[in-house]
């Protein structure tokens, strides 16, 4: 051979090799045991199985945790597979990262989701923060969770297990709060309310949003501010409550809305009815029988109207009974925690992703899971009847009321839907 043939067998030989080095750095090709077509280079999904993970707040700064999110998650993917998995597959839910209610941790649980973890999906994701969102985003990474922040309104690959509640001017917003309390009170016309929630990007948008959908639905609107430090909980609630209570006219509010967490809440109605204040009590968090174990928490409590956007525990409806049994199966045989909206926010979001996955069957890629996605639709679940995109920019529009009494939850106002209306 002369050199010159051997110099090009040479090249053509490095170019042979960094072709396969680039090749496999980008598609590594079927390793044993993996599916056919395109679904074997499909992140997170193995012949027999679906690799799904969770981000959720299980501690923080205030001692508030959703930690049941989690549980509520397992339970109804161990339903699933004990059904069959979806499409012959078995889902391998690895449990939640718990992000600490930090905007560094969330994202730094988002990446290790993806790159070490090497998830198909998240679900759930339940945190007053998602710095993690533009990554997963970025990823292709399909996400479920509680569309009470503006990332899951608009992206393409997140999804809300009861659509979007912060969502964009063009949007639409669940108008089951402002109706709910308007019932309690025998109607908005004449009666006023007051906004308050913490100084986070959550509690902005949820002043945002609430102010315009009881001003809507007739009610005077007489404080709205997002003003209560979202780090930690105050000491002294005596100068919010001065602010509350004196009104433009120096009329008390015939309601107070608070759209913040449990310990928040506990402080702000404790010092509301030290006040004397006896109007409507509300927020959209204190659902939680857990919460009735310590008499303090219990009395501060008591007579709250709490906001459901799912049916009521105390519902008769049979998918409420086969919830009780799945949380039931999850703890193991053993007594499982009070049931809370946390353990129906991990459960609901999973639900949402089996149902969608479901429908893009055998074959499942990232692609061929959002084709099915953006043809979605089911009725008569939990959270109402539920249709995809349009959860990605409305809320499915569902919700109920419950009031906390004498030691017990109690339905205030049934489980019904409601025309939403344009958020501007």
């Amino acid at each position: 051979m002369s050199r010159t043939v051997r110099a090009l067998a040479a090249v053509a030989a490095a170019l042979a090799l960094v072709s396969a080095c680039n090749s496999a750095s980008t598609s590594q090709g079927p390793a044993p045991g993996a599916p056919s077509g395109r679904a074997r280079n499909a992140r997170g999904v193995s012949a027999d199985s679906i690799k799904v993970g969770g981000i959720v707040s299980m501690t923080s700064a205030s001692g508030y945790s959703k930690k049941d999110t989690d549980l509520g998650a397992r339970a109804r993917f161990l339903r699933a597979n004990a059904e069959g998995g979806v499409a012959g597959r078995r889902i391998d839910y690895i449990g939640a990262e718990d992000d600490g209610q930090d905007p560094a941790k969330n994202l730094a649980a988002a990446r290790k989701l993806v790159q070490q973890d090497k998830v198909f999906a998240v679900s759930p994701m339940s945190s007053v923060t998602f710095s993690g969102a533009d990554f997963l985003q970025k990823e292709k990474v399909p996400t479920f969770g509680w569309g009470t922040l503006p990332s899951f309104c608009g992206p393409e690959y997140a999804y809300g297990f009861n659509g979007c509640l912060v969502p964009s001017p063009g949007g639409t917003l669940n108008q089951t709060w402002p109706e709910g309390i308007g019932r309690v009170l025998g109607g908005a016309r004449g009666k006023s309310v007051a906004i308050i929630a913490n100084d986070s990007d959550a509690g902005k948008f949820g002043i945002r949003t609430f102010q315009q959908g009881f001003a809507a639905a007739g009610f005077t609107v007489s404080y709205a501010k997002a003003s209560v430090p979202a780090t930690a909980v105050p000491s002294d609630w005596s100068a919010y409550v001065k602010e509350l209570l004196a009104g433009p006219d120096g009329k008390a509010p015939d309601a107070v809305v608070s759209v913040m967490q449990t310990p928040n809440n506990i402080g702000l109605f404790t010092a509301l009815k030290r006040a004397g204040y006896r109007g409507v009590l509300t927020d959209p968090t204190d659902y939680d029988p857990g919460l009735l174990a310590k008499d303090a928490t219990k009395q501060a409590l008591d007579g709250v109207y709490v906001l459901l956007q799912f049916q009521p525990f105390e519902s008769a409806d049979p998918r409420m009974e086969r919830f009780k049994a799945d949380i039931k199966a999850a703890a193991g045989g053993q007594e499982p925690p009070p049931l809370n909206m946390h353990m129906l926010t991990g459960y609901m979001s999973a639900d949402l992703f089996l149902s969608i996955a479901a429908k893009a069957g055998r074959d499942l890629t990232v692609e061929s899971f959002q084709a099915a996605a953006r043809g979605f639709s089911d009725t008569g679940t939990l959270v109402g009847d539920r249709s995809e995109p349009k959860g990605q920019k409305d809320s499915f529009g569902c919700g109920a009321l419950v009031r906390l009494k004498d030691g017990a939850y109690e339905v205030a106002v049934p489980f019904a839907c409601h025309e939403p209306i344009p958020f501007t």
